[in-house]
């Protein structure tokens, strides 16, 4: 399994350069005895209770490519302090990606309190979307209501645009999309329309169309 190490002290004086050190060293052990591949090292002195750090926020970017199966840190607040800490742990866990500590011998083990907020914050971010979702559909309703006609306007324009796989209308994915909504956001909204669609599919009509605006251009 590939693995991120992620160390962090606090300040940028020159003392704190030893105890950057040392963390590395003790996390490439700790990789060693797991058997997981080290795909990068960052490394950063900031304070834990600021987000705007260019190595969490690499770190968050990086996790996001699949190839990335865990994470290794010294203690959960090397991630962060307060309120950043519990917004960094769910961004990461979020990606179903691993934390493991030199504390926890292993496998972070997150206290009572963390994770009954992390549970807590997920929660809320559901039914957001859930709400979000419902307002979608909605609109659409009422589109349809003042005399939006689907067939009409969820269609293939243009002579090269042929007949997709499961009748997708992608110029209208992309305007969608253009418009700020995300894949799942689209797919929910055809899926208002009669259109089967998956957030999967979604995605990748939309990368089709792309790479052909990219190829007639």
């Amino acid at each position: 399994m590939n693995a991120i190490i992620y160390c962090r002290v606090s300040t940028d004086k020159k003392e704190q350069e030893t105890s950057l050190k040392r963390q590395e060293e003790e996390l490439l052990l700790l990789a060693k005895e797991h058997k997981f591949h080290v795909a990068d090292i960052i490394k950063e002195q900031a304070s834990g209770f600021e987000l705007d750090r260019d190595g969490i926020l690499d770190l968050l970017t990086r996790i996001k490519d699949k190839d990335i199966g865990a994470i290794l840190i010294q203690d959960e607040t090397r991630l962060g302090r307060g309120n950043a800490k519990i917004a960094i742990l769910h961004c990461i866990l979020r990606e179903n990606v691993k934390l493991y500590s030199i504390s926890s011998s292993g496998e972070l083990v997150l206290s009572d309190a963390d994770s009954m907020v992390l549970q807590i914050v997920s929660l809320v971010e559901e039914y957001q979307r859930k709400i979000h979702n419902i307002k979608i559909k909605r609109g659409m309703k009422r589109a349809v209501e003042n005399g939006y006609n689907p067939a009409e306007n969820l269609k293939n324009q243009g002579d090269n645009a042929g007949r997709l796989r499961k009748d997708v209308p992608i110029e209208e994915i992309a305007k969608l999309k253009e418009n700020g909504l995300t894949f799942a956001e689209i797919a929910v909204t055809l899926r208002g329309f009669g259109f089967s669609v998956s957030k999967a599919t979604v995605h990748r009509r939309y990368q089709e169309f792309k790479e052909q605006e990219h190829n007639e251009s």
